[in-house]
């Protein structure tokens, strides 16, 4: 059969921290093949696929030599014969092949990889692009971009106790007025940081490194920058917090370092709902940790027409989890990273069941990124309605920006953007 995986390749490469990651490939007999690149985030829920890695002292234990002899061996010989144009049979033998519900035995990465390069050759096959392919055919519409402007928690050293600090255009019309929009204001924040004498550098995702004395500093610098860009905070551009509560949550309170201080569940949300209520905040994710279901819960409630709430670690991609914050009536956005569940077909289920619920769906890059810009696809694809890579900075940033300039030109008169359309069903778009 000339659609037949007649191999599975495995080569260590780098990503964007300089660390080892799992890139594959899958051959077919008649030639086509298709390649997938494992992402990596700094930042990760307690339930997401496991990274295999190494450990000891070489790449500061961060190799992958384990995770990609899993590919070369076992998944390589499992996926060997099979019909290479069918990619979730090839996620579902994936699944079976390791038998744990974290990839705990084969590696997320090396899973993630294969399961990418699963479906890129299938669309190769068909000879369309994977959006295409993903798209069969139904209407989709192009991205909202959520862009980093500040970086902050993980991505920077802890600096500041916020992960990021983003902007939205949701009025722009199209993804290149968007992308503009956001350049101007990523400029007008490098030189407010410059004037302030707190120009420091970038953090990982090609944010500006926050050197500012409180978390409040940080959000008032932002609508400082998007004032001195030309626009109009809270009419023409709005904030996007990740808060990554987890991050410093200790199981009884949340270690504000940069503030000197710790406070109670009650306390983390009437702090998320006063900035809530004095900032243009349009998104907020991970405002709680991810054990804390009844404050997630109260919080949604309180907020669900002033912003979207948006579930990252707190569902690390899962359908279930997914449908359990559906039913206590927690979040009403779930964030997608392919390499939180494994394969494409899992975090699918995982968008699949928040958008049934009405919610909005953001399919997400991670910190620890390359120059594939399969995730650019994904949003188009799978009408995700958001996008978020990172930064407008930094090269494996810009190549899905830039990925994603190039669909909306291909797709010409159909375009459709997103805009406000991609928020969830219970939001009220701001008079």
């Amino acid at each position: 059969m000339r659609a037949a995986i007649s191999g599975v390749v495995a080569r260590q490469i780098w990503d964007s921290r300089g660390r080892p990651t799992v890139e594959a490939e899958i051959h077919l007999q008649n030639g086509v093949w298709g390649r997938g690149i494992a992402p990596c985030g700094a930042s990760r829920g307690r339930f997401e696929a496991i990274d295999l890695r190494d450990g000891g002292g070489k790449f500061g234990g961060f190799g992958v030599t384990r995770a990609l002899g899993n590919v070369r061996g076992p998944i390589s010989v499992a996926l060997e014969g099979m019909d290479g144009r069918d990619p979730v049979a090839v996620d579902r033998r994936l699944e079976e092949l390791d038998g744990t519900p974290q990839f705990g035995r084969l590696g997320g990465n090396a899973a993630v990889a294969v399961s990418l390069a699963a479906w890129q050759v299938a669309a190769a096959y068909e000879g369309i692009a994977l959006w295409r392919y993903l798209a069969q055919g139904r209407a989709v519409r192009l991205p909202l971009p959520e862009i980093q402007i500040f970086g902050g928690g993980a991505h920077a050293g802890r600096r500041i106790d916020i992960q990021d600090l983003m902007v939205m255009v949701p009025g722009a019309g199209s993804v290149r007025a968007a992308l503009e929009t956001t350049a101007e204001i990523y400029r007008a924040a490098g030189r407010l940081m410059e004037d302030a004498g707190k120009l420091a550098g970038t953090a990982d995702e090609g944010g500006w490194w926050p050197l500012f004395g409180s978390n409040e500093e940080a959000l008032e610098m932002l609508v400082r920058a998007i004032e001195m860009a030309g626009f109009r905070p809270g009419e023409e551009v709005f904030i996007s917090l990740d808060i990554a509560a987890s991050e410093f949550f200790d199981g009884k309170h949340y270690r504000l370092t940069l503030e000197d201080r710790d406070l109670d569940s009650g306390e983390m949300e009437a702090l998320i709902e006063g900035w809530a209520r004095r900032f243009p905040i349009l998104s907020i994710e991970d405002p709680l940790a991810e054990e804390e279901m009844a404050p997630m819960v109260r919080l949604s409630q309180r907020l669900c027409s002033r912003a979207q709430i948006v579930g990252d670690d707190f569902l690390v991609s899962d359908a279930a989890r997914v449908e359990k914050a559906v039913q206590a009536g927690a979040l009403s956005a779930a964030l997608i990273k392919i390499n939180q569940a494994g394969t494409l077909s899992r975090a699918k289920r995982a968008l699949d069941v928040a958008k049934a619920a009405d919610w909005a769906t953001i399919v997400s890059a991670r910190s620890g990124e390359t120059e594939d810009i399969a995730i650019t696809d994904l949003a188009v694809g799978w009408d995700a309605g958001q996008l978020k890579v990172g930064s407008f900075a930094r090269g494996e940033r810009m190549a899905k920006w830039n990925a994603l300039l190039r669909l909306e030109e291909e797709m010409g008169d159909a375009a459709c953007f997103a805009g406000w359309s991609a928020f969830p069903k219970s939001f009220g778009k701001p008079q």
